[in-house]
Protein backbone atom coordinates (compact mmCIF):
# COMPACT_ATOMS: atom_id res chain seq x y z
CA UNK A 1 0.00 0.00 0.00
CA UNK A 2 1.09 3.70 -0.86
CA UNK A 3 0.72 6.22 2.23
CA UNK A 4 0.72 9.73 1.92
CA UNK A 5 -0.11 12.23 4.36
CA UNK A 6 -3.24 13.76 2.96
CA UNK A 7 -5.70 11.99 -0.30
CA UNK A 8 -7.17 15.23 -1.73
CA UNK A 9 -10.32 13.69 -4.13
CA UNK A 10 -11.26 15.93 -6.91
CA UNK A 11 -8.48 16.91 -9.57
CA UNK A 12 -11.20 20.56 -9.95
CA UNK A 13 -9.93 23.88 -8.83
CA UNK A 14 -11.01 23.32 -5.36
CA UNK A 15 -9.11 20.03 -4.96
CA UNK A 16 -6.22 21.42 -7.34
CA UNK A 17 -6.07 24.48 -4.68
CA UNK A 18 -6.41 22.61 -1.51
CA UNK A 19 -3.66 20.20 -2.72
CA UNK A 20 -1.19 22.58 -3.79
CA UNK A 21 -1.24 24.32 -0.34
CA UNK A 22 -1.05 20.85 1.66
CA UNK A 23 1.82 19.85 -0.59
CA UNK A 24 3.81 23.11 -0.33
CA UNK A 25 2.94 22.97 3.33
CA UNK A 26 4.91 19.64 2.97
CA UNK A 27 2.60 17.37 3.48
CA UNK A 28 3.12 14.39 1.17
CA UNK A 29 0.18 14.40 -0.57
CA UNK A 30 -1.68 12.52 -3.63
CA UNK A 31 -4.04 14.41 -5.82
CA UNK A 32 -7.17 11.68 -7.18
CA UNK A 33 -8.81 12.55 -10.79
CA UNK A 34 -11.62 11.55 -12.09
CA UNK A 35 -11.70 10.44 -15.81
CA UNK A 36 -13.74 12.76 -18.17
CA UNK A 37 -16.92 10.94 -17.30
CA UNK A 38 -16.79 13.67 -14.17
CA UNK A 39 -18.85 17.13 -15.25
CA UNK A 40 -15.33 18.87 -14.83
CA UNK A 41 -16.71 22.49 -13.62
CA UNK A 42 -13.81 23.85 -13.50
CA UNK A 43 -13.12 23.64 -16.95
CA UNK A 44 -16.30 25.89 -17.81
CA UNK A 45 -16.09 28.37 -15.52
CA UNK A 46 -16.81 32.09 -16.41
CA UNK A 47 -13.45 33.61 -14.59
CA UNK A 48 -14.61 35.97 -12.61
CA UNK A 49 -12.82 36.69 -9.17
CA UNK A 50 -16.18 38.04 -7.80
CA UNK A 51 -16.73 39.68 -4.31
CA UNK A 52 -19.83 42.11 -4.88
CA UNK A 53 -22.40 40.19 -4.87
CA UNK A 54 -21.53 37.52 -2.77
CA UNK A 55 -23.08 37.25 1.05
CA UNK A 56 -26.74 39.38 1.15
CA UNK A 57 -27.26 37.70 4.84
CA UNK A 58 -24.40 36.31 5.05
CA UNK A 59 -21.65 38.82 5.81
CA UNK A 60 -19.05 35.90 6.76
CA UNK A 61 -19.07 34.76 3.03
CA UNK A 62 -18.90 38.65 1.94
CA UNK A 63 -15.56 38.23 4.82
CA UNK A 64 -14.41 35.02 3.33
CA UNK A 65 -14.53 35.60 -0.40
CA UNK A 66 -13.16 39.44 0.37
CA UNK A 67 -10.07 37.72 1.76
CA UNK A 68 -9.73 35.13 -1.01
CA UNK A 69 -9.79 38.26 -3.39
CA UNK A 70 -7.04 40.18 -1.30
CA UNK A 71 -4.74 37.16 -1.55
CA UNK A 72 -5.42 36.62 -5.42
CA UNK A 73 -2.68 38.35 -6.59
CA UNK A 74 0.17 36.82 -4.18
CA UNK A 75 -1.25 33.50 -5.26
CA UNK A 76 -1.11 34.86 -8.96
CA UNK A 77 2.66 35.90 -8.36
CA UNK A 78 3.30 32.66 -6.69
CA UNK A 79 1.99 30.37 -9.52
CA UNK A 80 4.09 32.40 -12.05
CA UNK A 81 7.61 32.00 -10.17
CA UNK A 82 7.05 28.37 -9.29
CA UNK A 83 4.89 27.03 -12.73
CA UNK A 84 6.37 29.21 -15.05
CA UNK A 85 2.29 29.85 -15.95
CA UNK A 86 0.25 33.31 -16.19
CA UNK A 87 -3.36 32.67 -14.68
CA UNK A 88 -4.26 36.18 -16.07
CA UNK A 89 -5.46 37.82 -13.22
CA UNK A 90 -6.81 41.76 -12.95
CA UNK A 91 -7.99 42.98 -10.24
CA UNK A 92 -9.41 46.80 -11.21
CA UNK A 93 -13.13 46.02 -9.80
CA UNK A 94 -16.13 45.13 -11.46
CA UNK A 95 -19.32 46.15 -12.16
CA UNK A 96 -22.66 44.82 -12.35
CA UNK A 97 -25.29 46.46 -15.26
CA UNK A 98 -28.72 46.92 -14.68
CA UNK A 99 -31.45 47.03 -17.31
CA UNK A 100 -33.51 49.39 -16.99
CA UNK A 101 -34.65 51.35 -13.54
CA UNK A 102 -36.80 48.43 -11.81
CA UNK A 103 -33.28 46.44 -11.46
CA UNK A 104 -31.43 49.47 -10.65
CA UNK A 105 -33.35 50.00 -7.83
CA UNK A 106 -33.48 46.19 -6.83
CA UNK A 107 -29.59 46.82 -6.81
CA UNK A 108 -28.93 49.90 -4.97
CA UNK A 109 -31.06 48.10 -2.02
CA UNK A 110 -29.07 45.06 -2.20
CA UNK A 111 -26.03 46.93 -2.10
CA UNK A 112 -27.25 49.31 1.15
CA UNK A 113 -28.00 46.44 2.64
CA UNK A 114 -25.13 44.30 2.56
CA UNK A 115 -23.43 47.61 3.50
CA UNK A 116 -25.22 47.63 6.74
CA UNK A 117 -24.74 43.66 7.07
CA UNK A 118 -20.95 44.02 6.95
CA UNK A 119 -20.66 46.33 9.94
CA UNK A 120 -17.10 47.00 11.13
CA UNK A 121 -16.16 44.59 7.82
CA UNK A 122 -16.64 47.71 5.89
CA UNK A 123 -18.49 47.42 1.99
CA UNK A 124 -17.01 50.09 -0.41
CA UNK A 125 -19.42 50.35 -3.45
CA UNK A 126 -20.72 52.94 -5.45
CA UNK A 127 -23.86 53.20 -7.61
CA UNK A 128 -22.74 54.74 -11.57
CA UNK A 129 -25.22 56.33 -13.41
CA UNK A 130 -25.38 56.18 -17.09
CA UNK A 131 -23.37 59.25 -17.74
CA UNK A 132 -20.74 58.00 -15.29
CA UNK A 133 -21.16 54.23 -16.77
CA UNK A 134 -20.17 55.35 -20.06
CA UNK A 135 -16.74 57.42 -19.17
CA UNK A 136 -15.62 53.38 -18.22
CA UNK A 137 -17.45 51.69 -20.65
CA UNK A 138 -17.56 53.44 -24.10
CA UNK A 139 -20.58 52.52 -25.92
CA UNK A 140 -22.61 51.42 -23.28
CA UNK A 141 -26.55 50.92 -24.86
CA UNK A 142 -29.18 52.89 -23.62
CA UNK A 143 -31.05 50.61 -22.05
CA UNK A 144 -28.20 50.05 -19.46
CA UNK A 145 -29.54 52.59 -16.57
CA UNK A 146 -26.33 52.24 -14.03
CA UNK A 147 -24.43 49.69 -12.24
CA UNK A 148 -22.71 49.25 -9.18
CA UNK A 149 -18.99 48.74 -8.28
CA UNK A 150 -16.98 47.88 -6.46
CA UNK A 151 -12.87 47.82 -5.85
CA UNK A 152 -12.56 44.16 -5.10
CA UNK A 153 -13.61 42.06 -8.22
CA UNK A 154 -11.79 40.90 -10.74
CA UNK A 155 -10.86 37.82 -13.44
CA UNK A 156 -8.88 35.36 -14.36
CA UNK A 157 -8.03 32.96 -16.68
CA UNK A 158 -10.08 29.29 -15.28
CA UNK A 159 -7.90 26.90 -17.19
CA UNK A 160 -4.19 28.60 -17.13
CA UNK A 161 -5.08 28.70 -13.38
CA UNK A 162 -5.96 24.81 -12.94
CA UNK A 163 -3.29 24.19 -14.85
CA UNK A 164 -0.55 25.95 -12.97
CA UNK A 165 -2.25 24.61 -9.93
CA UNK A 166 -1.66 21.48 -11.16
CA UNK A 167 2.38 22.20 -12.10
CA UNK A 168 2.54 23.62 -8.36
CA UNK A 169 1.16 21.01 -6.79
CA UNK A 170 3.85 18.27 -9.00
CA UNK A 171 6.48 20.86 -8.22
CA UNK A 172 5.98 20.86 -4.77
CA UNK A 173 6.17 17.08 -5.11
CA UNK A 174 2.64 16.22 -4.99
CA UNK A 175 1.59 13.27 -6.84
CA UNK A 176 -1.20 13.60 -9.41
CA UNK A 177 -3.26 10.84 -10.04
CA UNK A 178 -5.72 10.88 -13.30
CA UNK A 179 -8.60 8.52 -14.62
CA UNK A 180 -9.13 7.39 -11.26
CA UNK A 181 -12.28 6.74 -9.20
CA UNK A 182 -12.65 5.78 -5.36
CA UNK A 183 -13.78 2.34 -5.06
CA UNK A 184 -14.30 1.35 -2.00
CA UNK A 185 -12.84 3.29 1.64
CA UNK A 186 -12.00 1.40 5.26
CA UNK A 187 -11.78 4.22 7.54
CA UNK A 188 -9.72 4.24 11.30
CA UNK A 189 -8.55 6.97 13.76
CA UNK A 190 -7.08 9.04 11.41
CA UNK A 191 -6.35 5.93 9.34
CA UNK A 192 -7.80 5.47 5.61
CA UNK A 193 -7.56 3.00 3.02
CA UNK A 194 -8.65 3.72 -0.20
CA UNK A 195 -9.37 0.94 -3.15
CA UNK A 196 -8.27 2.46 -6.15
CA UNK A 197 -7.78 1.17 -10.28
CA UNK A 198 -3.82 1.41 -9.01
CA UNK A 199 -4.17 -0.41 -5.83
CA UNK A 200 -4.84 0.61 -2.56
CA UNK A 201 -3.80 3.88 -0.78
CA UNK A 202 -3.52 5.38 2.59
CA UNK A 203 -3.21 8.45 4.40
CA UNK A 204 -3.99 10.59 7.46
CA UNK A 205 -6.24 12.62 5.98
CA UNK A 206 -8.41 12.72 3.47
CA UNK A 207 -10.46 15.75 2.02
CA UNK A 208 -13.59 15.33 -0.42
CA UNK A 209 -13.39 17.93 -2.91
CA UNK A 210 -15.07 15.98 -5.59
CA UNK A 211 -17.96 18.61 -6.84
CA UNK A 212 -21.33 17.36 -7.37
CA UNK A 213 -19.48 13.77 -6.45
CA UNK A 214 -19.47 15.06 -2.98
CA UNK A 215 -23.06 13.94 -2.29
CA UNK A 216 -22.63 10.32 -2.50
CA UNK A 217 -18.37 10.41 -1.04
CA UNK A 218 -19.29 12.56 2.09
CA UNK A 219 -21.84 9.78 3.50
CA UNK A 220 -18.91 7.53 3.66
CA UNK A 221 -16.83 9.39 5.92
CA UNK A 222 -19.45 10.47 8.22
CA UNK A 223 -20.04 14.18 6.23
CA UNK A 224 -22.83 15.17 4.40
CA UNK A 225 -22.92 17.51 1.40
CA UNK A 226 -26.08 19.26 0.09
CA UNK A 227 -24.93 19.90 -3.35
CA UNK A 228 -27.21 19.69 -6.77
CA UNK A 229 -26.33 20.58 -10.14
CA UNK A 230 -27.23 24.25 -11.94
CA UNK A 231 -26.38 24.61 -15.56
CA UNK A 232 -24.62 27.85 -16.83
CA UNK A 233 -24.57 28.43 -20.21
CA UNK A 234 -21.82 31.00 -21.76
CA UNK A 235 -21.01 32.17 -25.13
CA UNK A 236 -17.78 33.19 -26.53
CA UNK A 237 -17.19 36.19 -29.57
CA UNK A 238 -13.87 36.25 -31.82
CA UNK A 239 -10.80 37.81 -31.05
CA UNK A 240 -10.80 41.63 -31.05
CA UNK A 241 -9.21 44.77 -29.95
CA UNK A 242 -9.11 45.84 -25.96
CA UNK A 243 -12.46 47.71 -25.22
CA UNK A 244 -13.61 46.46 -21.98
CA UNK A 245 -11.79 47.62 -19.21
CA UNK A 246 -13.87 46.31 -16.33
CA UNK A 247 -15.45 42.60 -16.15
CA UNK A 248 -19.03 42.73 -15.44
CA UNK A 249 -21.19 39.83 -13.99
CA UNK A 250 -22.41 38.43 -17.05
CA UNK A 251 -19.50 40.18 -19.76
CA UNK A 252 -15.98 39.95 -19.47
CA UNK A 253 -13.17 40.40 -22.22
CA UNK A 254 -10.43 37.98 -21.97
CA UNK A 255 -6.22 38.76 -22.16
CA UNK A 256 -6.50 36.95 -25.79
CA UNK A 257 -9.59 39.63 -26.96
CA UNK A 258 -12.43 37.16 -26.75
CA UNK A 259 -15.48 38.03 -25.13
CA UNK A 260 -17.28 35.73 -22.71
CA UNK A 261 -21.34 35.97 -22.16
CA UNK A 262 -23.02 34.45 -19.67
CA UNK A 263 -24.73 33.27 -17.81
CA UNK A 264 -27.67 31.08 -17.52
CA UNK A 265 -28.82 29.66 -14.38
CA UNK A 266 -30.88 26.38 -14.60
CA UNK A 267 -31.96 23.84 -12.61
CA UNK A 268 -32.38 20.69 -15.26
CA UNK A 269 -30.20 17.95 -13.08
CA UNK A 270 -27.31 16.77 -14.57
CA UNK A 271 -28.10 18.02 -18.60
CA UNK A 272 -25.33 19.87 -19.66
CA UNK A 273 -26.83 20.28 -23.03
CA UNK A 274 -27.30 23.90 -24.68
CA UNK A 275 -30.48 25.11 -25.60
CA UNK A 276 -31.28 28.04 -28.20
CA UNK A 277 -33.53 29.82 -25.96
CA UNK A 278 -30.84 29.97 -22.98
CA UNK A 279 -28.18 31.51 -26.09
CA UNK A 280 -30.75 33.48 -27.22
CA UNK A 281 -31.54 35.32 -23.50
CA UNK A 282 -27.64 35.35 -22.89
CA UNK A 283 -26.77 37.41 -26.69
CA UNK A 284 -29.87 39.52 -25.95
CA UNK A 285 -29.14 41.03 -22.53
CA UNK A 286 -25.14 41.22 -23.88
CA UNK A 287 -26.37 42.96 -27.02
CA UNK A 288 -28.74 45.37 -24.89
CA UNK A 289 -25.90 46.42 -22.82
CA UNK A 290 -23.82 46.71 -25.81
CA UNK A 291 -25.07 47.23 -29.02
CA UNK A 292 -22.30 46.92 -31.23
CA UNK A 293 -21.88 43.24 -30.09
CA UNK A 294 -24.68 42.66 -32.86
CA UNK A 295 -21.83 43.06 -35.34
CA UNK A 296 -19.36 40.67 -33.09
CA UNK A 297 -19.30 36.58 -34.47
CA UNK A 298 -19.79 33.83 -31.98
CA UNK A 299 -17.16 31.30 -32.29
CA UNK A 300 -17.58 28.88 -29.44
CA UNK A 301 -20.67 28.03 -26.81
CA UNK A 302 -21.00 25.60 -24.24
CA UNK A 303 -22.91 24.65 -21.40
CA UNK A 304 -21.35 23.47 -17.47
CA UNK A 305 -22.86 22.31 -14.05
CA UNK A 306 -22.25 24.78 -11.35
CA UNK A 307 -22.03 23.00 -7.97
CA UNK A 308 -24.31 24.45 -5.98
CA UNK A 309 -25.49 24.31 -2.15
CA UNK A 310 -29.29 25.11 -0.98
CA UNK A 311 -28.03 28.31 0.28
CA UNK A 312 -25.68 29.27 -2.41
CA UNK A 313 -22.51 29.38 0.25
CA UNK A 314 -19.83 26.75 0.40
CA UNK A 315 -19.65 23.72 2.31
CA UNK A 316 -16.64 23.18 4.84
CA UNK A 317 -17.04 20.19 7.50
CA UNK A 318 -14.74 17.78 9.43
CA UNK A 319 -16.31 14.28 10.49
CA UNK A 320 -16.86 13.99 13.52
CA UNK A 321 -16.88 9.88 13.21
CA UNK A 322 -13.90 9.96 11.53
CA UNK A 323 -11.57 13.13 12.41
CA UNK A 324 -8.93 13.09 9.57
CA UNK A 325 -11.82 13.56 7.35
CA UNK A 326 -12.55 16.95 5.30
CA UNK A 327 -14.89 18.10 2.98
CA UNK A 328 -14.75 21.21 0.67
CA UNK A 329 -18.15 22.36 -1.71
CA UNK A 330 -18.30 25.29 -3.58
CA UNK A 331 -19.48 27.06 -6.60
CA UNK A 332 -16.85 29.77 -6.42
CA UNK A 333 -13.85 27.78 -7.01
CA UNK A 334 -12.21 30.71 -8.96
CA UNK A 335 -12.96 33.73 -6.68
CA UNK A 336 -11.80 31.48 -3.04
CA UNK A 337 -8.92 29.34 -5.00
CA UNK A 338 -6.26 31.75 -2.77
CA UNK A 339 -8.48 31.18 0.49
CA UNK A 340 -8.34 27.45 -0.31
CA UNK A 341 -4.70 27.53 -0.85
CA UNK A 342 -3.93 29.14 1.77
CA UNK A 343 -6.21 29.38 5.06
CA UNK A 344 -7.88 25.97 4.49
CA UNK A 345 -5.14 23.82 3.31
CA UNK A 346 -3.48 25.66 6.23
CA UNK A 347 -6.34 24.63 8.82
CA UNK A 348 -6.47 20.87 7.30
CA UNK A 349 -2.72 20.69 7.96
CA UNK A 350 -2.92 21.35 11.42
CA UNK A 351 -5.93 18.78 11.52
CA UNK A 352 -8.67 20.99 12.61
CA UNK A 353 -10.92 23.62 10.89
CA UNK A 354 -10.74 26.99 12.74
CA UNK A 355 -14.44 27.82 14.34
CA UNK A 356 -14.54 30.79 11.95
CA UNK A 357 -15.80 28.24 9.86
CA UNK A 358 -18.59 27.14 11.92
CA UNK A 359 -21.14 29.08 10.09
CA UNK A 360 -20.03 26.78 6.70
CA UNK A 361 -20.81 23.18 8.27
CA UNK A 362 -23.45 21.48 6.33
CA UNK A 363 -25.21 21.36 9.65
CA UNK A 364 -26.85 24.25 8.95
CA UNK A 365 -29.52 22.28 6.23
CA UNK A 366 -29.99 19.96 9.20
CA UNK A 367 -27.91 17.27 7.25
CA UNK A 368 -26.00 15.45 9.94
CA UNK A 369 -22.31 15.28 9.92
CA UNK A 370 -22.19 12.20 11.65
CA UNK A 371 -25.21 10.57 8.72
Amino acid sequence: MTRYDAIVIGGGLVGSAIAYGLARAGLRTALIDEDDVAFRASRGNFGLVWVQSEGDDAPHYQCWARSSADEWPNLASELLTEAGIQVGHERRGGLHLCLGEAELEERAGRMQRMLRQCGNLGFEYRMLDRRELADLLPGIGPAVSGASFTPYDGHANPLNLLHALHQGFVGHGGRYVPNTTIASARMGLRDFRLDTVEGEIGAGKVILAAGLGNAALAPIFGLGAAVRPQRGQILVTERMRQVLTLPTTTIRQTAEGSIMLGDSQEDVGYDTGQTPAAMREIARRAQLSFPWLRDVQIVRAWAALRVMTPDGLPIYDQSERFPGAFTASCHSGVTLAAAHANALASMIAAGTLDPSLALFSARRFDVSAAA
